[in-house]
């Protein structure tokens, strides 16, 4: 099995920048890349302040502060990733986009590297058949945010190598999580379940069974989630939601997955959740009789 002391993460935004925290603060070397040396210097600043609120809760030594962070490194040169042993992407979650990567990345890395997609839908299958080592391509789903959820969801595509899929668990176990496997269809296990049912709550709000504020306490309060489905869906972005829906459906080929028209309609509006300030919570319910037009 192979020995991982070195990653790349390709995406500084809210997940890479937490994947790339707990690398460093795990004992791992990391290479945080993305193309908007914006996006790189927030994401650094944001690492650093974690790491010394994780110190001044007495979470980690002195030692280890300082230590973490002179393993973080940041470029914006996807050729900067070439020695790492295994490279976590977690850009949009778009097929194309993502095959276009690991294809670039399967002629920068050297030949043992493990590619990793942090994709929470998309088939590890189809991004392996961009590169030339679809044995060392695999899915490995962290929950966000990653440094504080427990849980990793591994994906083994069709040609995933036991080596693969064990130095890959060895890693997120040494990040301190709970590792699930998943088979590779769409959705795989956790937004499989979920995100029907976000989909759904947006269906009761959407036919006016209820406002958003008694949906959310009815799951939270009836169903012990410490969440409700559509304040989550806020969190997780809107427009991911929907991404992760449309994957759904097609992949699966079942009606039952198709996007609730309200869904569609908030994120063709640009209210895609926190991330723009904008989601489900700022404005006035859209619950409409059966039949009508939801007010945005």
């Amino acid at each position: 099995m192979a020995n991982i002391s070195s990653i790349g993460v390709v995406g500084a935004g809210q997940m890479g920048s937490g994947i790339a925290q707990l690398a460093a603060v795990n004992g791992v070397d990391v290479w945080l890349y993305d193309t908007d040396s914006e996006a790189l210097i927030k994401a650094q600043k944001s690492i650093s302040n974690n790491i010394q609120r994780l110190l001044s809760k007495g979470h980690i030594s002195q030692e280890t502060s300082v230590d973490a962070v002179k393993r973080l490194r940041c470029s914006s040169r996807l050729e900067d990733l070439h020695s790492v042993d295994l490279v976590v992407e977690a850009i949009v979650e778009s097929e194309q986009v993502k095959k276009s990567l690991f294809a670039n990345l399967d002629k920068i890395v050297k030949s043992s590297a493990i590619l990793a997609s942090n994709t929470s839908s998309i088939s590890i299958t189809r991004l392996a058949s961009a590169t030339s080592r679809p044995g060392q391509v695999i899915g490995m789903h962290f929950m966000n945010p990653p440094p504080i959820m427990k849980l990793v969801e591994i994906i083994r595509g069709a040609d995933t190598s036991e080596d693969t899929y064990c130095a890959t668990k060895f890693l997120a176990e040494r990040f301190g999580k709970t590792v699930i496997c998943s088979q590779d269809y769409s959705g795989f296990i956790v937004n499989r379940i979920l995100m029907p049912m976000i989909n759904e709550a947006f269906h009761t709000l959407y036919t006016g069974v209820a406002t958003k504020e008694d949906i959310d306490t009815g799951m939270k309060l009836g169903t012990n989630h410490p969440t409700g489905p559509l304040e989550l869906a806020d969190f997780i972005g809107l427009d991911v939601c929907l991404s992760i829906m449309k994957v759904l459906h097609v992949g699966l080929g079942d009606d039952k997955y198709a996007p609730c028209p309200l869904l569609v309609q908030y994120v063709d509006a640009g209210r895609l959740g926190k991330k723009r300030g904008v989601g489900v919570y700022d404005y006035p319910d859209a619950a409409v009789k059966t039949g009508g037009s939801p007010r945005l």
